[in-house]
């Protein structure tokens, strides 16, 4: 592992532990050259998985994505930066759980809004709005009404 300060290939590693989701190891580094210290996390290879999105083209799987739209969602919400993790590494669990090669962008917006609506109603209602493409002021109260029910 080249350290990220000094860029030479002999650091060590001082210090390893499971992340709490148990889905990566964290491994604390030290660069024997400049003796500066660093983070990596190592995780299991998954298949390449392909989303299929609205207009049908195809694109790989990236958990960015996932994580943008959900950081906007809870813009100047009470929700920590720990707990937008947890939700993306539960929808991403869920998702390669399925062992398919290929999902459609929709399957992965209804599981984003799923984990969302326990975590934070407002942020459920901002995803829902932009994801199912509310038209007008109707379509936007029906999906607060079924949230209420």
């Amino acid at each position: 592992m080249r350290c990220p300060f000094c860029n030479q290939d002999n650091t060590r590693v001082v210090d390893s532990r499971p992340v709490e989701d148990n889905n990566a190891i964290r491994r604390r580094r030290m660069c024997d050259a400049c003796g500066r210290r660093f983070t990596t996390y190592e995780k299991v290879e998954t298949i390449p998985l392909i989303v299929i999105k609205k207009d049908q083209n195809r694109e790989q799987y990236d958990r960015r994505k996932i994580e943008t739209g959900i950081l906007r969602a809870c813009h100047k919400r009470p929700i920590s930066a720990e707990q937008i993790a947890e939700l993306v590494n539960r929808v991403e669990t869920e998702i390669f759980n399925r062992e398919e090669r290929e999902i459609q962008s929709s399957e992965i917006g209804e599981l984003v809004m799923n984990h969302l609506k326990d975590l934070d109603q407002v942020a459920y209602v901002r995803f829902a709005s932009i994801y199912r493409e509310f038209k007008d002021v109707n379509t936007f109260l029906d999906e607060l009404k079924k949230m209420l029910n």
